[in-house]
């Protein structure tokens, strides 16, 4: 019988991981050694904190970093096909979900290996829940261009699609940029589209609020290197 690969979410920043997930992920780390990680030092810190009493060098962990070769990538689920389970650990939030994780995914399907998500914090929907906007109909867009003027035209075009589908648009932005990307929501935005902004979720300096660009000319909130979701609605 094949191992699973079991998709392992961690928490969004220094929350303790209990009070962010279910008994359920500590369970399963305590049963697994073998874990594909973006981050080896952040990893075993995680596995640590949760599961204080698991013998570090027992683990086996395969690096899915951007130096990784695909072909040896192709290699990190052969533990499944002797019966091994292993863990896919985000490097924050769940797996898949905006992260790289999603190639070995895949690779589990086209080995026929049974993929087990558990249950944890993802960004993307806590920011969608507490906007206020419409959560039945709704696109995650990745990251906007870096170039302003780029940028400001795909803002435009969000905006153009959530008025002809009624759908909220999510995106991110590298935190070191996020103060530009308000500067050009309350710029190119028309006054009454909605936007909710969302960072640290789930830590205890959380800030999630939603505005018309109109009012949120008026609020400055500190977004500086801070992880963040944006999701506009017109």
């Amino acid at each position: 019988m094949k191992g699973k690969l079991y998709l392992i979410p961690t928490t969004l920043g220094e929350t303790e991981p209990l009070e962010v997930m279910p008994y359920s992920v500590r369970k399963m780390i305590e049963q697994i050694d073998y874990y594909i990680v973006e981050n080896e030092k952040s990893a075993r810190r995680f596995i640590k904190k949760i599961t204080p009493k698991k013998s570090q060098p027992d683990l086996q962990i395969m690096l899915l970093d951007k130096y990784a070769e695909e072909l040896e990538t192709r290699t990190y689920l052969n533990a499944c096909d002797q019966g091994i389970n292993v863990g896919l650990l985000s490097e924050a939030g769940v797996p898949a979900v905006a992260d790289p994780g999603a190639t070995i995914v895949k690779l589990a399907h086209e080995k026929g290996i049974q993929v087990v998500p558990l249950v944890g914090p993802s960004s993307i929907l806590m920011a969608l829940m507490a906007s206020g906007m419409n959560g039945q109909n709704f696109a995650f867009n990745g990251y906007l261009p870096i170039d302003k003027l780029d940028r400001k035209k795909a803002i435009k075009e969000l905006e153009r699609l959530s008025k002809e589908k009624d759908q909220s648009q999510i995106f991110i932005e590298t935190p070191y940029r996020n103060e530009k990307m308000f500067s050009d929501l309350k710029a190119v935005l028309t006054p009454g589209t909605r936007i909710c902004i969302a960072v640290d979720i789930s830590l205890p300096s959380e800030y999630i609020r939603t505005y018309t660009a109109k009012e949120w000319k008026q609020q400055q909130p500190d977004l500086h290197k801070r992880p963040a979701i944006f999701i506009i609605h017109k």
